[in-house]
């Protein structure tokens, strides 16, 4: 059975629509499935018209965020209450063409335990595109694990890899995405064009950036590295300088350096100025990775699904 994992935002005017060609796609397909919705926080009636789709198909189940936890923390949620042998994402607005998804399906069918459609194409306007594509290369430049061309935000999971996900990974300050990369498993690189939809993107800027961080930190170790190698550079730097300046009292004119009149505060400030800097740069990477760890050591949920919708579904 294949678990289809919808995740809802603020979808009132297009869930239903959503829901019916997901059923409609694989009835005709004869793939079994369930379809579970995860709201993730929506303030409109997205969920109430996701509870009139479960009780009129035992197919479906629908289920409630405390609040809007962002996309990845959703698919956790999804992960965690899914029954099938492989589960996979759908988001509301079918960008993951559902031919796509057969696809996978179809490969997990013969013998692949992770798939990953990755966009071959997007059309999202030039500025984020660029964005996109760079962050994927500088990601791929400077982390540890390898992330499809052009970027994926989704995959087709097998039962195994959903029970390390849900059983070995805390969902705090990473994604999905970047934990089945981690895995390993040999993922199916599968590559698809994503249509481009006319409604406006509710994935603001500061989401981004958020995901952005999350995904850097969790994933590479380059900013500390950065830092040694910042350190080791600045002491050969001072060594340098500390022998230049012994160098100039001893053997030149005391205002000289090479015959040019250095009366010492413009330099002096320079320098203070400049390792000043390097050690605050310094402080914010390895306060960033501290504030994950303090996150980390609390134990808190990645995410909370409201008890009124178990005991919905009990009913």
């Amino acid at each position: 059975m294949l678990s289809i994992l919808l995740f809802s935002y603020f979808s009132e005017s297009r869930l239903a629509d959503s829901t019916a060609q997901v059923i409609a796609f694989f009835e005709e397909a004869e793939v079994p499935f369930e379809l579970i919705i995860i709201d993730d926080g929506s303030k409109d009636n997205s969920f109430q018209i996701a509870q009139g789709l479960a009780d009129g198909d035992k197919r479906i189940r629908a289920y409630r965020l405390s609040r809007n936890y962002t996309t990845p923390y959703a698919q956790f949620a999804g992960l965690s209450v899914c029954k099938g042998d492989c589960a996979v994402f759908v988001p509301d607005d079918l960008q993951r063409p559902l031919e796509v998804v057969l696809q996978a399906y179809q490969l997990w069918q013969q013998g692949h335990k992770l798939v990953i459609p990755y966009r071959q194409s997007r059309s999202d306007g030039w500025l984020n595109d660029r964005f996109s594509n760079l962050y994927y290369k500088v990601m791929n430049r400077l982390s540890e694990v390898r992330f499809p061309p052009g970027g994926a935000d989704g995959f087709l999971a097998d039962r195994e890899v959903i029970n390390l996900l849900n059983e070995r990974i805390h969902p705090i300050n990473t994604t999905p995405m970047v934990e089945v990369l981690r895995l390993g498993f040999d993922p199916y690189l599968l590559p698809y064009d994503r249509p481009k939809v006319k409604h406006k993107s509710r994935w603001t800027f500061k989401k981004k950036m958020r995901l952005a961080k999350d995904t850097f930190f969790s994933s590479s170790a380059f900013p500390i590295k950065l830092i040694f190698y910042l350190g080791i550079g600045s002491f050969l730097f001072s060594l340098l300088l500390i022998s230049l300046t012994i160098y100039v009292k001893l053997f030149t004119e005391e205002e000289l350096i090479f015959g040019f009149s250095i009366p010492g505060w413009a330099s002096t400030v320079s320098f203070i100025a400049l390792f000043s800097g390097l050690i605050l740069f310094s402080l914010g990477i390895i306060a960033e990775y501290i504030w994950r760890i303090y996150e980390e050591v609390k134990g808190r949920p990645g995410f909370v699904i409201r008890e009124e919708e178990e005991r919905t579904n009990d009913q």
